[in-house]
């Protein structure tokens, strides 16, 4: 049995324990660390540009620590268990996203000075009707013109192995069904709400029950990155074959001239944004669209940037050593249009979430981001020079991720050649 089958093994037993010690440090971490840790090798991949590189990304620092688990959590449910997505409110302050399923924010004057927010911004129903979209969601990127009215998308897990009746295999990954759905705020972030009916970003063309034994959709969105007048974001899927629509998996390029309108979002599909992927729940008919995957990318993308002074696009992720990649850790990758992208380079090497953890002979690396302290845009979705490589560190017990993590930052230097 593979490692990840291993977790989920330990998931299950730990739910049967209950409140015992060991749920206690496995039920928190298990989420987005199962899904990055088992979406790592995905078939498709874009080929890399050729060289040379576009960019240089050099690490300049040592860590800072951001948040402590154990030190600053407000309960149980105050992990990273996402990359971080910030911006700045109204007033100027930063709120920054990328905890657990019962959402909160970091706030404070800047990004060096962030302190967590008890309020409960969005909250998980864990509700059993697949097609009301409130089991488990995570914020995974925001977006705001002006602070106030934010625009959120959300990485909605239905584990329908945790309602009776809803999959036979009673598996976490046979019975784990994705989407990315969407939530609005009209208060500068310090809550969420979700529309009525759900408004769904990017979903499989079918129903929960179909296709069980695997975890299928769209997965982990990115940041949202703004180009002119247009919006653009990276998700991963697992892919599927239905009748007239056979989906690579991959990571899949979405773009919107409206955030704020969940419906406006398309896909590339290699020739044009045109591929949506409407809720299967409310569609008129099947959906038969497909995306055209882009990037050199074995899973899920951190987060992309663009540097202000070339106009580059630099995406940041984890990988594990192997297919392709020499060492686990982080890399980056650049682009000019988001489409085509050079080789990834190593930028931070250790063992990832992606590792057996019951190898790990240090806190494993997750969910990395970029964030430049001095960024011009309100979404802090542009990096001069210099950045900030912000990133969990989560501590292992045996074969046990445990809820002991902490939110780091280091600075790297950035170049892109013109």
């Amino acid at each position: 049995m593979g490692w990840a089958d291993r977790i989920a093994g330990r998931a299950r037993a730990a739910c049967r324990l209950g409140a015992g010690a060991a749920a206690r440090r496995i039920l928190p971490a298990l989420l987005l660390a199962l899904l990055l840790a088992l979406l790592p090798l995905l078939p498709h991949r874009a080929a890399a540009a050729p060289e040379p590189p576009l960019s240089a990304l050099t690490l300049v620092g040592p860590p800072a620590l951001v948040f402590k688990a154990g030190r600053d959590a407000c309960d149980g449910a105050d992990v990273p268990d996402a990359p971080a997505r910030a911006f700045r409110d109204a007033s100027g302050s930063v709120a920054l996203y990328g905890m657990h399923y019962r959402n909160r924010a970091l706030r404070g004057p800047d990004l060096g000075h962030l302190k967590l927010d008890c309020a409960v911004v969005l909250d998980s129903g864990e509700k059993p009707d697949p097609a009301a979209y409130d089991d488990r969601s995570w914020i995974t990127a925001t977006w705001t013109e002006d602070g106030t009215r934010v625009a959120a998308l959300l990485h909605h897990e239905y584990q329908a192995n945790e309602h009776p009746g809803r999959c036979p295999a009673a598996n976490y990954m046979a019975c784990w069904y994705n989407t990315i759905t969407a939530a609005a705020s009209t208060d500068g972030g310090r809550s969420f709400r979700r529309q009525s009916p759900p408004a769904v970003v990017a979903g499989a063309p079918f129903r929960q029950e179909v296709d069980q034994g695997r975890h299928r959709g769209f997965f982990n969105p990115s940041n949202i990155v703004a180009d002119g007048t247009w919006r653009y974001f990276l998700a991963s899927t697992t892919g599927w074959t239905r009748p007239g629509s056979d989906q690579e998996a991959g990571v899949c390029l979405f773009r919107s001239d409206d955030p704020a309108d969940p419906t406006r979002w398309r896909a590339w599909t290699g020739t044009g944004f045109t591929a949506a992927f409407p809720d299967p729940y409310r569609a008129a008919r099947p959906n038969t669209a497909t995306c055209r995957p882009v990037g050199p990318f074995p899973g899920p993308v951190g987060a992309v940037v663009r540097h202000r002074g070339t106009g580059a696009w630099i995406a940041v992720f984890m990988a594990k050593a192997g297919e392709g990649f020499p060492r686990s850790g982080f890399y980056w990758t650049t682009s000019r249009d988001l489409i085509t992208w050079d080789s990834p380079r190593l930028l931070l090497e250790g063992a990832t979430l992606y590792e057996d953890p019951c190898a790990a002979t240090a806190p494993l690396l997750a969910y990395p981001s970029l964030l430049d302290p001095d960024a011009r845009g309100r979404n802090f979705d542009d990096v001069g020079d210099r950045a900030l490589l912000t990133y969990a560190s989560l501590r292992t017990e045996g074969c046990t991720i445990t809820s002991d993590r902490d939110l780091l930052r280091r600075p790297v230097a950035i170049r892109v050649w013109p």
